[in-house]
């Protein structure tokens, strides 16, 4: 897909949902994290620590910008022309947001937060937790609001980790330097509890509160088992041709997706048609239903 495609293909409702994750992560930072001198994960939280350790007017904005602008442009070709494109919007939305919160409105965020005060456990829950918001809509709407994403699906591969692991890595390192920095431990220990919050916001955000299931039916009684599925849950099936490893038996494999209130149902419609069934169920990011069904 060419430069002119992708643009054509932005989308507006993403823009108006990229503003808003925007301004949700540079709340959650500048009010709960950033107050008590609690960090981040990522490109912002070595943001943070550099706007603590360097001059005043080297501020989080400034860095928040100086770090990852680069990272996206370098990211262009792997990630595509839409997803650098809506990145930095939600980078840009996000270092203005903190630049209004710290610098512009009446809000006094110098000393503790004006919401939770100095309570670090209250910060690091609250400020991972919008923070997650504003970065699981990011991802939700096509782009990151951190490009050490970036740099975990360009380098990760390389050196022979996975993204996640990666990332974890990334953050370790950084939590280490940081109380190497400010000679102290405490503020890094509670910024990893950030970072969980923060983490399971994001999947929360991305993959929803109740997860589909994939299940997976082994069975010689496929037409029947098949039909009293789509009957008890008004949902269809699909049936994939298969032969017995041992035995070399002809065998079906239906592929079903439930939700996980409707397992137990699912197991007992298939076991009373077939007891021998062999079944795998797994869980599903996401699904997407086409228009004709």
């Amino acid at each position: 897909m060419n430069f002119k495609t992708s643009v054509k293909n932005l989308s507006l409702l993403n823009f108006i949902a990229l503003t808003l994750a925007g301004f949700i992560n540079a709340f959650g930072v500048t009010v709960f994290l950033a107050p008590v001198k609690l960090y981040d994960s990522g490109i912002s939280g070595t943001s943070m620590l550099l706007s603590q350790i360097t001059p005043e007017f080297f501020s989080l904005s400034f860095f928040l910008i100086l770090l990852n602008v680069p990272l996206f442009l370098y990211g262009l070709k792997r990630q595509g022309v839409s997803f650098t494109i809506y990145s930095l919007y939600a980078v840009f939305i996000y270092s203005l947001g903190a630049w209004l919160i710290t610098d512009v409105l009446p809000i006094d965020v110098s000393l503790a937060s004006p919401l939770a005060g100095e309570d670090l456990l209250l910060c690091a829950l609250f400020g991972g937790l919008i923070s997650g918001v504003g970065s699981g809509l990011t991802i939700r709407f096509g782009g990151a609001i951190d490009g050490v994403e970036v740099m975990a699906v360009i380098f990760a591969k390389k050196i022979g980790a996975t993204v996640g692991t990666f990332v974890m890595v990334y953050n370790v390192v950084l939590y280490v330097i940081s109380g190497i920095l400010i000679s102290s431990w405490i503020l890094p220990l509670y910024s990893i509890v950030a970072y969980g919050a923060a983490l399971k916001t994001v999947d929360f955000i991305v993959e929803g509160l109740d997860r589909s299931k994939a299940v997976m039916i082994i069975t010689e009684k496929a037409d029947e088992i098949s039909r009293a599925l789509i009957d008890t849950f008004d949902s269809g099936t699909t049936k994939i041709p298969a032969e017995g490893g041992y035995s070399n038996a002809e065998k079906t494999v239906i592929y079903f997706v439930v939700n996980r209130f409707q397992i137990a149902k699912m197991k007992d419609v298939v076991h009373t048609i077939d007891p021998k069934a062999f079944m795998t169920i797994t869980e599903v990011a996401d699904v997407f239903k086409s228009a004709h069904g």
